[in-house]
């Protein structure tokens, strides 16, 4: 507990209203007998309205139309006083005028529950023997032992007993060590917790970090762990860890989203983790009818419609708050403009605190006792306990073990009973996953919002950079071009503020093949803030400039570009021109023939490390192809590289023609034209050397 807590106050009344599930069956007759008697009064009927008159209603005396309601008072007072023991089982014995008045008030207030006679319904507990100055000593012993290592309580009752002696001198009687362990508990907890977050604990106002969550996608739990399991990698086979990042819903213990990644994960992938939250779940091959979208009050058909593709029964939402660790991945600049961008909020949860996503921590231990324990290559949760050779007992690939967990949430946690969660509404009843997400719609409704494709671009990484007037833009080392440049080569952005000057260049870090351009419409719609609308957006892909006609180049990622440039300088290369960086590319990532070719192709004598770095460079790229929306952007003539040539012979004016797009050939030595040019080199007998035309270039050479 935290030091700020407060305990109640000695002798303070705190209770909660009084209602008639706090009587028996036979108190809560008498209670409605008192109401009858009371409506008579008021209204001339024991119903209090004559749609519901009974027999013989209204009485004489008591009916409205020739009645006063003083004299039905005093009427109701002389009958009540000849009941005799009757009216005194009723509590209604002694009734005058002026206790008429008090229930008639305090019915219209508080209803049936206001003619409840507060002698049934008595406060209990409390301590009489803890009188203030117990209480204050019981008080200060508990700031004093926040600070402290842990004692037990009979250290804490010697404690108080010094206190009221030293302040209130010997006389004071102190309850027994009973009464203060109970009090102890009653104001401050059981006090289980390890006294470094009970420190952790009074440093935070309780009351500023608790959340009640009361609807799907209030609050939505991401963590990333280690998956205890040995998987193959798609592109060596070798068995390899891998980290599985869980996204859950707290109120309905929903597991929305999940995602695989080779090593630790990145900014990216929780950002595309947030998109899958936010999508319905397409149905996969496998899958039966039990599966499919089933919630009640939605149709299945108009969900299909929006979306574009069969879906499956699992909850999407707009998540508002997103509760996270302290990891860096989710501290950068990056996620932190996702958040905008999404319009959620990355809540971090607090240091030594983990009740604060506790809810995914849990979800973790069960899909481990409840599904990977009973698969080949399980590694336990500790090393002294795991098995001879799990990377030998490794037979599920990333694809595979991937599809498996997918199945298995999607069939078996969304429909499993949840043992000890149930909602405030109904903490008895049996619930999963999928009923509670059900109940939440009858409840608070459902918005159903299909995020459109062009979300997937606004959540890559930007860069502000300006266009060049024939070579494009320049992203981490690397020129893009495309015809969608066109129009704005040689011109300045209209944008203000930080980047004035500049356009915004979204890239994919896990495909660095293309990147993608945002066109403003040629009418230039705005919003009040003075940013183009999102409809008013136009989303062209940029092709490398290295990339052949053909664009027969796997995908390639942002650590394979810093291996290329460093590679490239090495070798004694001047990046002036990309086409020179794609051998070293190509060569780098040995990615001549399709990926499924490579496990044949590249030779297992490779170190473990490079293996595993090839196979995450894999993984990253197929996860680009599939997070990129189905066809977003219409097909674009790739980029024909234009070589200069010498002027024709005939022509005088010096004019040189642009031609079609040559083969990639390998740069000649240096002096190698003039060598040919010289006049002391003899020419060989068996070939002849044709001399290229003055002022030209040789074939594949430079000026």
């Amino acid at each position: 507990m935290s030091e700020v807590d407060e305990s109640p106050e000695v002798g303070e009344v705190r209770r909660q209203p009084v209602n008639l599930a706090d009587l028996g069956p036979a108190q809560q007759d008498l209670v409605r007998l008192r109401q009858a008697h009371l409506l008579e009064v008021e209204t001339g009927f024991r119903a209090g309205t004559v749609l519901a008159a009974e027999p013989g209603e209204p009485r004489p005396g008591y009916d409205p139309a020739s009645t006063t309601l003083g004299q039905r008072r005093r009427a109701k007072v002389a009958e009540l006083r000849a009941l005799g023991a009757q009216a005194r089982l009723l509590g209604l014995g002694q009734v005058s005028e002026r206790t008429l008045e008090r229930m008639a008030a305090a019915w219209r207030r508080d209803g049936t529950a206001g003619l409840i006679d507060r002698r049934l319904v008595r406060l209990s507990g409390g301590h009489p023997s803890v009188d203030q100055r117990v209480a204050e000593a019981i008080r200060a012993v508990h700031a004093e032992t926040v600070h402290r290592s842990r004692i037990s309580m009979t250290t804490r009752e010697r404690l108080i007993r010094q206190y009221v002696a030293e302040r209130f001198g010997p006389d004071v009687a102190v309850p027994h060590h009973t009464t203060l362990r109970q009090v102890w508990f009653d104001w401050f907890g059981a006090g289980r917790a390890r006294q470094r977050y009970v420190r952790s604990a009074a440093a935070t106002d309780p009351a500023a970090a608790r959340v009640v969550v009361h609807r799907p996608g209030q609050v939505v739990a991401l963590d990333t762990t280690v998956l205890p399991v040995q998987v193959r990698d798609g592109v060596f086979g070798d068995p390899v860890s891998v980290h599985l990042t869980l996204a859950m819903d707290v109120y309905t213990r929903s597991l929305v989203g999940f995602r695989l990644t080779l090593l630790s994960d990145t900014g990216m992938d929780v950002a595309m983790l947030l998109r899958e939250v936010m999508t319905p779940t397409p149905m996969r091959p496998g899958w039966g009818p039990e599966i499919r979208w089933a919630y009640p009050g939605i149709p299945a058909e108009v969900v299909e419609q929006l979306a574009g593709y069969p879906v499956a029964g699992m909850p999407f939402f707009a998540p508002g708050t997103v509760t996270t660790d302290h990891g860096a991945v989710y501290k950068n600049h990056h996620l932190v403009e996702v958040q905008r961008v999404l319009g959620c909020n990355i809540l971090p949860a607090r240091v030594l605190r983990p009740t604060d996503k506790q809810t995914v921590e849990r979800a973790f231990g069960a899909i481990r006792s409840l599904l990977l324990e009973l698969l080949l290559g399980y590694t336990g949760v500790d090393v002294a306990d795991r098995g001879a050779d799990p990377q030998t007992d490794a037979v599920y690939t990333m694809d595979e073990m991937e599809h498996l967990l997918a199945t298995w949430i999607v069939g078996l946690w969304q429909r499993r009973e949840l043992g000890e969660h149930a909602p405030s509404w109904d903490p008895g009843g049996r619930h999963s996953p999928n009923t509670l997400f059900a109940a939440s719609l009858a409840q608070h409704g459902f918005a159903v919002q299909v995020p459109d494709p062009e979300l997937y671009y606004q959540l890559l990484p930007v860069h502000h950079v300006k266009i060049h007037g024939r070579r494009g833009v320049k992203i981490r080392g690397l020129w893009y071009d495309g015809p969608a440049l066109d129009p704005h080569r040689g011109t300045l952005s209209s944008r203000g503020g930080r980047h004035r000057g500049t356009w915004a260049i979204h890239r994919d870090p896990r495909d660095c093949r293309h990147v993608y351009f945002a066109d403003p419409a040629p009418t230039d719609q705005t919003d009040r803030a003075g940013q183009f609308a999102p409809g008013s957006m136009t989303w062209h892909r940029l092709r490398w400039t290295g990339l052949p006609s053909d664009g027969d180049v796997p995908a390639f990622s942002d650590a394979r570009v810093q291996d290329m440039l460093r590679e490239a300088a090495r070798c004694g290369l001047k990046p002036r021109d990309d086409l020179e960086l794609l051998p070293v590319l190509l060569q780098l990532i040995a990615a001549r023939l399709p990926v499924p070719a490579w496990p044949t192709q590249l030779p297992k004598r490779l170190p473990k490390q490079q293996r595993t770095d090839r196979a995450r460079e894999a993984t990253r790229t197929s996860d680009a192809a599939r997070d990129q929306p189905a066809d977003p952007i219409p097909p674009i003539v790739a980029v024909s590289v234009q070589r200069r040539t010498a002027p024709s012979e005939g022509g005088s004016s010096g004019r040189r023609r642009a031609q079609p797009a040559e083969p990639l050939v390998v740069p000649p030595r240096l002096g190698d034209r003039y060598r040919r040019r010289s006049l002391f080199l003899l020419a060989d007998d068996n070939a002849a050397t044709e001399m290229p035309p003055a002022g030209g270039r040789a074939a594949g050479g430079q000026s």
